[in-house]
């Protein structure tokens, strides 16, 4: 079954509904996204969107914290553009029906201030972070999906997953000789969960939206879809991938059986929150003089010293002090949440451990979101853009997802306006001589050793020894997948085992070739940071076959 449509969207995200909104006055569009339409790592964002609004602060004040966060290795210029057009990003969804919270009392009135109010998160120097309640993200996705329901040019396709990307080849002389690069981006072979086939999506214009791979880590805070499914179909066909060492670890995960992936928003540490032990001591003024509002990367390699050094499986996180009235009104789905599991963040702390949270490396791209692959764009966490260097600013993925799909839509539009390219007529999906599966224990079996020996050796802490010990099993299980795949009938389990295990590898390969550490990269063979040496990207590209 062929689709055709002039943007294909893979992905249902901030960045790929955006994006699909404003194409859509130039073209028709299909959305594929492998769940429903709202399961996207956007819904799970609680804490907001960092941007400039108040008076006190500046663009030069964001930029610089962005910096510091990134540990050396930020992109000036897309620090720049990010955070400058952050404003006109946030005033387009309030035009778009999202309902942030606002201040109420006379005297921000009377001032004519900014009537937004804005918390304040990790290794921000000011309240800057625009967020609606606790459920920024929930409320993003829901007023963007309303609109994409609106609109007649778009096609939501759930429960679609994508399997790889279509490329089509071009003749390129050098010299004497001629070669062939894959370097045309036509569409996407795309798996139907429901039917159980396999859809060849033709496109003009093509955009990796899907997200992060949090689901590499035995724990994290992401959904079941983050498989990195954007960045192993980018590198399989040929994109360059970048900076895939730097993992952030959320410092605040709910540890409890049955909390699955329940992150306690950086806001809560924002209004006041203290990371203590289980004497109820504060432990973060001994790692850094910001305490407790330390950048991600300091907070959970304390908050893992912490537990090694006591043997205790969490530490504490309280803002009781700050009172009931203030916590239901500021934090109410975290305190219905955690109530559910037993827990009055009112008049207890909660207990927590860090989580894979935000993947900062990707698939490369320019400023406009355009990957080396033509017609193919990659935008949000998918992508290696240099805004987060070696590591993410706290609430700067949402922004990013704005800004890069309101550029990368610009620029997308304008490709569309002088396509000439004629790509050759594209194969169905070919499944003969592949027979259906009987035995699944390969898969469930490879993706948990996968995400056991990711959290094992490739964690928070790492070292040379465990990075070959997690090298060599990859390299196996690898070659176990491969084998099964052009065996048996393609499943969707199968398609995120693939891409896991793929991701897994680029992470290792990216983890041991940076002999330092720096931002979300710690190796104790290597405890301090070589700007002489290593203060560049790490960058990796699938050798050319030809």
């Amino acid at each position: 079954m062929k689709i055709e449509s002039d943007f294909l969207i893979i992905g249902s995200g901030v960045a790929g509904l955006m994006f699909a909104l404003k194409v859509a006055e130039a073209g028709t569009v299909a959305l594929v996204t492998k769940k429903r339409a709202a399961e996207s790592n956007t819904n799970y964002a609680q804490g907001g969107i960092a941007s400039v609004f108040d008076h006190l602060d500046s663009y030069e004040a964001h930029m610089e914290d962005t910096f510091n966060s990134g540990s050396g290795l930020c992109d000036p210029n897309v620090v720049e553009m990010v955070v400058k057009d952050g404003p006109a990003r946030i005033r387009e969804l309030i035009r778009l029906g999202v309902q942030f919270n606002t201040k109420s009392s006379p005297e921000h009135i009377a001032l004519n201030e900014e009537t937004l109010d804005l918390g304040r998160e990790g290794g921000h120097s000011w309240n800057r972070i625009v967020h609606a309640q606790d459920m920024t993200g929930e409320a993003v996705e829901c007023a963007l999906l309303e609109q994409i329901q609106k609109n007649d040019r778009i096609t939501v396709y759930e429960n679609h997953l994508a399997i790889d990307l279509i490329t089509c080849s071009t003749r390129v002389k050098r010299g004497l000789v001629t070669t062939t690069h894959e370097d045309h981006c036509c569409g996407a072979y795309v798996f139907d969960r429901s039917g159980r086939i396999v859809k060849t999506f033709c496109s003009k214009i093509t955009l990796l939206a899907t997200g992060g791979a949090g689901k590499v880590y035995l724990y994290t805070s992401n959904p079941d879809i983050a498989t990195g499914d954007g960045i192993a179909m980018g590198y399989r066909a040929g994109t360059t991938v970048a900076n895939l060492e730097f993992v952030q670890f959320h410092p605040t995960c709910l540890y409890h059986p049955d909390a699955k992936n329940f992150l306690i928003s950086e806001a809560v540490r924002g209004e006041g929150g203290r990371l203590i032990d289980a004497q109820g001591k504060s432990f973060m003024e001994k790692y850094d003089p910001l305490k407790d509002l330390a950048c991600r990367d300091v907070v959970a390699r304390a908050i893992d010293t912490e537990l090694k050094k006591s043997g205790k499986e969490f530490v504490l996180l309280d803002i009781s002090h700050k009172g009931e009235t203030f916590i239901k009104n500021r934090f109410p789905n975290l305190y219905r949440k955690a109530l559910q599991f037993g827990f009055d963040m009112t008049k207890e702390p909660l207990p927590v451990v860090p989580a894979a949270h935000y993947m900062c490396g990707g698939v490369a791209t320019d400023m406009e979101g355009r990957s080396d692959i033509r017609y193919l764009y990659v935008v949000g966490e998918a992508a290696c853009t240099g805004l987060h260097g070696a590591n993410r600013l706290a609430s700067n993925s949402l922004l990013e997802a704005l800004v890069y799909s309101h550029k990368a839509s610009a620029a997308a539009i304008e490709d569309l306006k002088n396509y000439q390219f004629k790509c050759p007529e594209i194969s169905p999906w070919d499944e003969m001589s592949t027979t259906d599966s009987d035995e699944q224990i390969m898969v469930s079996h490879n993706w948990d050793e996968i995400r056991r020996l990711m959290w094992n050796y490739v964690g928070i802490v790492r070292s040379d020894k465990r990075l070959e010990r997690a090298k060599r099993r990859i390299e196996i299980i690898l070659k176990e997948i491969n084998e099964y795949y052009w065996d048996f009938k393609i499943t969707a389990d199968l398609i995120e085992l693939r891409n896991l295990a793929t991701v897994a590898d680029l992470i290792i390969r990216c983890a041991m070739h940076r002999k330092e550490s720096r931002g979300l990269h710690y190796n104790i063979g290597y405890p301090e940071k070589n700007d002489s040496l290593w203060k560049k990207d790490t960058i990796l590209r699938r050798p050319f076959i030809g």
